[in-house]
């Protein structure tokens, strides 16, 4: 896969009640509520070395950075103008020293060999590279699948330590195509479902596994994100505006 350069129009937004301010894509790709719960998700303790692979603007590694200052994170970006912006925003929030920022492909694993990582953290592409492309081309590689997410896990396989973590935010739907990339070499996985409303099906999952566990999946109470005006619940406001820890 080729990723373009592009010259983007910007905006300054906040995460976290302005705990994290991010510069992003006016149009294309931008920061979502998954990007927040991903970073809530990593574990806190012991502090280590983190690998935000596919990381965009920064925003999860930054979110992640704001609630746990004694982690390194570090970054791989393969379209030019996201990798730029994410080294800003490391800037920006002062973490310039906590957050590095490589330029590759996710195959790229020579990259990053050296850094010996104790958590991965994903959110990967998810639609379909057979589905209608987006005319905005760092969106649609940003949404769609260039790479297979088997070849994210070689990479996760490749660079995280033995009893390391990885988590991971992905469709439901897609939850099968997951568990099969995780299968090898991975146990202790936790599946947390994240509802749109009480009654609904869940659209989304976090999922966190320990490399070279043997321990068995475990499906955890998920978390309710609005009330029906679509308010987000006390749970969902834990993570997203009171910079809150997911305990998978």
């Amino acid at each position: 896969m080729n990723c373009l350069r592009m010259t983007v129009e910007t905006t300054l937004d906040g995460l976290l009640d302005g705990r994290v301010m991010l510069t992003q894509p006016r149009r294309g790709f931008r920061v979502a509520i998954d990007t927040v719960f991903l970073a809530a998700a990593v574990p806190s303790a012991p502090a280590g070395r983190v690998l935000d692979l596919g990381c965009g603007v920064g925003g999860a590694a930054l979110c992640l950075l704001a609630r746990c200052p004694d982690h390194h994170v570090t970054g791989l970006e393969c379209q030019s103008d996201y990798a730029a912006l994410a080294r800003q925003n490391a800037a920006l929030n002062h973490q310039q020293s906590r957050f590095e920022v490589l330029e590759g492909m996710v195959q790229d694993k020579d990259l990053l060999m050296a850094h010996g990582f104790d958590h991965a953290m994903l959110n990967p592409p998810y639609f379909d590279l057979h589905d209608t492309p987006s005319s905005q081309t760092d969106r649609d590689i940003a949404n769609r699948q260039q790479d297979s997410l088997a070849e994210w896990f070689q990479t996760v396989r490749r660079v995280v330590r033995p009893g390391g973590t990885v988590s991971l935010i992905y469709p439901a739907s897609g939850l099968p195509d997951a568990l099969a990339a995780m299968a090898k070499g991975m146990g202790n996985i936790r599946l947390l479902p994240l509802w749109p409303r009480i009654g609904e099906a869940a659209n989304r999952v976090l999922i966190q596994a320990k490399l070279g566990s043997r321990s068995p999946l475990l499906l955890l109470p998920g978390i309710v994100l609005h009330h029906k005006e679509n308010q987000f619940t006390p749970d969902a406001e834990k993570i997203l505006r009171q910079n809150g820890s997911l305990l998978i």
